[in-house]
């Protein structure tokens, strides 16, 4: 989480300051967020942390479409529940508002690949993340 402290200037922004916390229900969420470019933020709780993928398409809600996931730094958990306009100026700025929350389970995870069963409004069923040759650049679909 030291990259996403660094990023931000918490006199500036309400973006939650966070801690890493460990246990409970693992969290999913996708945010909108209207920042330079529109985009949505994938985030799973995982290691305490919200692990997190900037989708630069609107995510795939059925099976044979698949989205680059650029994977980005890791966010507190109570981010999953952030929405506001983060300050101009400040990274990331602009509207961030939930697209879609719920919870998921962990299937398969490596380092190169995720599988999740995700129980969300808008998606729902098994998603996978693999990472491509780019260390940040990953595949997000879904499979079922």
């Amino acid at each position: 989480m030291d990259e996403y402290w660094r990023k931000r200037n918490f006199q500036k922004t309400t973006e939650p300051q966070g801690e890493i916390t460990l246990g409970g229900n693992k969290i999913y969420v996708i945010q909108k967020h209207a920042a330079t470019h529109l985009h949505f933020d994938l985030r799973l709780e995982m290691d305490g942390v919200l692990k997190s993928w900037a989708v630069p398409k609107e995510p795939p809600t059925e099976v044979g479409l698949k989205r680059l996931a650029v994977q980005v730094e890791d966010h507190p958990i109570d981010y999953a529940n952030f929405e506001g306009t983060i300050p101009e100026g400040e990274y990331g700025a602009g509207t961030v508002e939930i697209w879609d929350k719920g919870t998921y389970r962990l299937i398969e995870r490596t380092e190169n690949k995720l599988i999740v069963d995700i129980e969300g409004n808008r998606l729902r069923g098994t998603y996978v993340l693999i990472r491509l040759k780019d260390r940040k650049n990953w595949l997000f679909f879904k499979k079922k």
